[in-house]
Formats: C-alpha cells, structure tokens, sequence
C-alpha cells in the first residue's frame, strides 16, 4: 500500500506549505527552533508546528500565512530539482495511462528529480529507477525521502537503460528520455504479458520514432496523446480564462505487452513491397 498522508496537527520533521495573501507558496521541512525567512520577515518554526492544517501565522513584519500540508503537485512545483520534473498534468495522466496501483512492479528510467517517482510510490506500486547521472540519482533520492520517509519502496541505481533491463516480470516500464525506442526490445524481455510501457517524450518527431520501433515489437493497443491546462479566473462577476495556460509540456504513449506479435501482421510485414526496401534509397 502507499505511504498514509498525515492529519492532524502538524509536527517537526514534516514538510508544510506556506502561502501569503498574494498566493506565493512556500515549501518547508519544519525544525524546531528554526526559522523561515522572506522577503518580507521571518517566521518561526515553533510557531507552525502543532498547528492544524489550514490554520494561520503571523510572520515578525505582522504579515499572515495560511498553512496547509502540501499536494503532492505542490511538492513536485517546489522541491528542489536539478533536472526538469514532469508537471503535475502530466504525472495524473500517466498514473492512469499506466494503470498504476498498489504492489506492482515498475521500472522507472530516466528519474530526474523524482516527480514521477513519489506520484508512483504515492499510488502503492514498488518502484526500481535506472539514471545516468548519479547527481541526480542523489536528487531523486533526497526528494523521495523528504515527502515519503526513509522506508519508501524505492531503488535508484546508477546505470544506462539501454544496456539492458535486469528485473523480469516487471508490470509497466516508465521511460523519461530522449530516446526510449533504444529500450523496447529490453522492455518487451522484462515486462509480463499484459504490462505497459510508457514514454515521456517533447517532440512529435521522437515519439513517432518510438510509434513506428513498437509497432515492429510485441507492442499493442499503442496510444499517443498531450494534456492542455487551462485555468480560470473567477471573481465575483468577472469570469474568464485566464491568460497563461499550461499548454504542451510533453506527449504521452503508452502500449501492452503481448504475449506475441499479431502473426497475421507478421506475414504482411513480410508479404510487403516495402518490407525489404533499402531505407537509405
């Protein structure tokens, strides 16, 4: 099962969000007898811990923050990062794309700052990371225990993706990286039959590359798609969209795992003029 969320008065050791009268948040792990400085005053930590969710404090310049437990999409916004995160948008759609639930397996690739790795956690799954740099590695790490505590089912290992997949059986393989395509024949070896990949990826260009590697694979069911934001503003009479919009961040797709390749696709592939065409001509 995932890590339970807190309630109750909160206490030293846990992570709060402060947010003042203009709607600036700001993210802190409280610690007794520290203090939290702005632009605009200080606060103390005794001040806020032991206070409900949803209460108030008073900075030293007599400034007012209202102070609440943060979102996990709050978290993902504030956190320190050292790669770009994926936005909360984005880690909702894929939770679902991905089917993702308590006790399952998945293998993440490419984990940045760890955005995606505490939503998959959050949602009960046991999760295995593969990252290049190990600075980040160390970021991801840091952040993961930060929200979710030190016992959190979560293993990032310094290594290349694209070598190769050690775990087997694996329920979904969640990639973030330039180029995933490298990483479908090692995914379809590791995931069950009926398991999901799915990729992160900017451009159109690098997802059809992706699109066209997993229809050669035992890949089916294959889904592209990009998550628009559009927030409103709404006071009194004066409702209208607002004027920024979080537009494209990145494309989703996701396909299963078959057991094996549609042979009925196999023998046209085969049958077909183009099947043994030089590329390069």
């Amino acid at each position: 099962m995932g890590t339970p969320v807190p309630a109750g008065p909160v206490t030293a050791g846990e992570q709060v969000l402060l947010v003042d009268s203009k709607d600036r948040r700001y993210l802190l792990t409280l610690r007794a007898g520290a203090i939290f400085h702005t632009h605009a005053g200080s606060v103390a930590h005794d001040d806020v811990i032991g206070l409900e969710e949803g209460d108030w404090v008073a900075g030293t310049t007599g400034r007012r923050y209202l102070m609440v437990r943060p979102t996990l999409a709050d978290v993902v916004l504030k956190m320190p990062r050292g790669a770009q995160v994926i936005y909360p948008k984005d880690l909702g759609a894929i939770l679902l794309a991905a089917d993702i639930g308590p006790g399952q397996r998945v293998l993440e690739a490419g984990v940045g700052s760890g955005a995606l790795s505490m939503a998959l956690l959050r949602a009960g799954a046991s999760v295995v990371g593969y990252e290049l740099r190990e600075d980040f590695a160390a970021r991801a790490r840091a952040n993961v225990t930060a929200l979710l505590g030190p016992d959190a089912d979560y293993r990032v290992e310094s290594r290349d993706v694209t070598e190769g997949i050690d775990e087997l059986g694996l329920d979904r393989v969640l990639l973030d990286m330039p180029e995933p395509w490298r990483v479908v024949e090692h995914a379809a070896g590791a995931l069950r039959p009926g398991g999901i990949l799915l990729a992160y990826l900017p451009t159109i260009n690098q997802t059809a590359e992706l699109r066209r590697v997993l229809d050669a694979a035992p890949f089916g069911l294959a889904v592209t798609t990009e998550v628009l934001q559009r927030t409103w503003h709404i006071e009194a009479r004066s409702v209208r969209p607002d004027h920024r919009m979080v537009a494209h961040t990145g494309f989703l797709t996701w396909a299963r795992r078959l057991h094996r390749r549609d042979p009925v696709a196999e023998v046209s592939a085969e049958s077909s003029p183009d099947a043994t065409a030089d590329p390069s001509a």
